[in-house]
């Protein structure tokens, strides 16, 4: 009994303890907290997406920069590859003008070769003259025989005369000058187409150069201008005279081309050797102020010591001596009482270190040096190698060679079409120097008598080349292939070639007049040359009959 009343009194106590409205606040906090967890678990999804999203787009910037990066990366190496090749073609191109430029040199140096082959073929001369007929070798002989021999025979006995005129007339310049205070006056030497046979057009005029030097103890140091930076392109083949000292070694100084400013001083030479009073030096006839030569001067005072010397030995001559052109301080005229008269130029130069290189003032009757820069610049002539020169070629050419004729006959025709339409700047110097080209690059038989009419075509040809590429290159200054028997200073053959047509490239009107009288020529020769041809004997064809000159 009392173990049942027990059980049922326990019974009792847990029920009442398990009854939910015991603890109603415990009981009630269930359902709040999971809200709340289900709240935070929200918020945690919303963070972790707003994350993901971040997340995302940094590493969408990242592969956006790496792609950046990676074009960058293969546009550089384009543009490297693309570089490399624009090289590649640059070198390309240099080496393709590199070798063109060298065969131009050779060119000019006088690797030219007949390129028409047969001498018979060549009918016309180019494509700007087709249809122009070119005269046989039997009109060529003719018209040698009558218009150019027939009129040269005089040429020795004139040249005999005025050299020995002018020889007498120097002695007497030298004896009314001052030797202490007056320029030393030397020998005279003829050069030009006088002398070397090939002159024909009248009047003969004598070119006659005339070396002078200073009084003791002063002495000429040349300086000149063929190759360097030095100097403008326009003034190649000009040079200096300065009046010097014969004790005064001016070498490897620079005290005379610097400006040492006023508080500095050349320890080679002192301020009281280098400073020349200014009477002095223009008593030794140089510019104002300086200590260069000045040809102005030169001419007026050659100009004057020549009358003096003519009044001291006037009496000795039955004719008169003036002077003929005002524009040529060196040009003489004898003028007889029958009323001939005979015209030469006597010319005062200056000698180049020890050689037979010239300075020469004035260049008569000719525009080599119509556009002097400067009274103290002189140009330089050789004249007397240029003689040399056909001299020594003529003894290994066969006999009655005709590089001469062919000179001539072109010098005539030039000199016909001129006085036809004008002067233009083509002269007889160009025409020789065409010639000289020719005969270096020539072997000595193509200069036989019978091949007249070919290498007067030649010549023709070479100097329509010339024309064309506004190029005819001075025959001395850059040649290395000068004959080492002329004693040619290294000097020049070493230097930049010199374009004797260079002065035509900016001048387009003289350069259109050159060319239009040379296509002038052209198209009258035959006519020109047939107005002086005789009848042609049958024996005449078959060679040329030429008298020695």
């Amino acid at each position: 009994m009392p173990v049942g009343l027990f059980r049922v009194c326990l019974l009792v106590i847990t029920a009442i303890v398990n009854h939910p409205l015991f603890f109603p606040k415990e009981n009630g906090t269930v359902p709040e907290s999971t809200e709340e967890i289900i709240q935070k678990m929200k918020q945690r999804e919303e963070s972790l997406r707003l994350e993901q999203l971040r997340l995302e787009r940094e590493i969408a910037d990242q592969e956006a920069t790496q792609k950046a990066l990676e074009k960058a990366a293969v546009v550089v190496e384009e543009s490297k590859e693309e570089k490399v090749r624009w090289d590649m073609w640059t070198a390309l191109s240099m080496v393709i003008f590199l070798l063109i430029e060298l065969w131009r040199q050779d060119f000019q140096e006088g690797n030219w070769q007949d390129v028409g082959g047969e001498e018979d073929d060549m009918a016309v001369l180019g494509k700007a003259f087709k249809g122009v007929a070119f005269p046989n070798k039997a009109v060529l002989a003719s018209f040698y025989e009558k218009r150019i021999l027939g009129t040269t025979g005089d040429m020795a006995r004139m040249r005999e005369m005025v050299e020995g005129f002018a020889d007498d007339l120097l002695e007497a310049l030298r004896s009314v000058c001052n030797r202490d205070a007056d320029m030393e006056v030397e020998d005279c030497m003829g050069v030009g187409s006088m002398y070397e046979n090939w002159r024909v057009r009248k009047p003969f005029v004598c070119d006659l150069i005339v070396p002078f030097a200073p009084p003791e103890p002063y002495c000429f140091r040349c300086q000149a201008w063929c190759s360097g930076d030095s100097f403008p392109p326009d003034e190649q083949g000009y040079g200096t005279v300065k009046v010097c000292r014969a004790d005064e070694d001016t070498a490897g100084c620079i005290c005379d081309k610097t400006k040492l400013g006023e508080d500095m001083l050349c320890l080679l030479h002192s301020q009281v050797s280098s400073t020349r009073p200014s009477s002095e030096m223009e008593d030794l006839l140089c510019f104002k102020n300086t200590q260069y030569l000045d040809a102005d001067q030169v001419m007026k005072w050659f100009q004057i010591a020549v009358t003096k010397a003519w009044n001291r030995i006037s009496h000795k001559y039955e004719f008169d001596l003036s002077f003929s052109l005002l524009d040529s301080p060196g040009a003489l005229k004898i003028k007889f009482k029958s009323g001939k008269s005979i015209a030469f130029n006597l010319t005062p130069v200056v000698q180049y270190e020890n050689s037979d290189v010239y300075f020469i003032s004035h260049f008569p009757r000719s525009s080599l040096a119509a556009d002097m820069p400067s009274s103290t610049h002189w140009f330089l002539t050789f004249a007397v190698y240029e003689r040399r020169f056909i001299q020594l070629v003529s003894k290994t050419l066969p006999a009655n060679a005709c590089h001469v004729s062919c000179l001539q006959i072109l010098s005539f025709l030039h000199g016909k079409q001129c006085s036809l339409t004008g002067p233009s700047g083509l002269t007889n110097y160009h025409l020789k120097t065409v010639l000289l080209h020719l005969l270096q690059a020539r072997p000595s038989q193509d200069w036989a008598p019978e091949k007249l009419e070919a290498r007067l075509q030649d010549m023709l040809k070479f100097l329509e080349k010339c024309l064309h590429e506004k190029k005819l290159y001075h025959f001395f200054i850059g040649n290395g292939n000068v004959p080492a028997e002329l004693g040619f200073p290294i000097i020049f053959q070493r230097a930049e070639p010199l374009n004797l047509f260079r002065p035509f490239v900016l001048r387009r009107d003289i350069y259109r007049k050159m060319v239009d009288t040379f296509h002038e020529m052209l198209r009258n020769m035959s006519a020109l040359i047939s107005e002086y041809t005789v009848h042609i004997p049958l024996a005449h064809t078959n060679g040329i009959r030429k008298e020695p000159l």
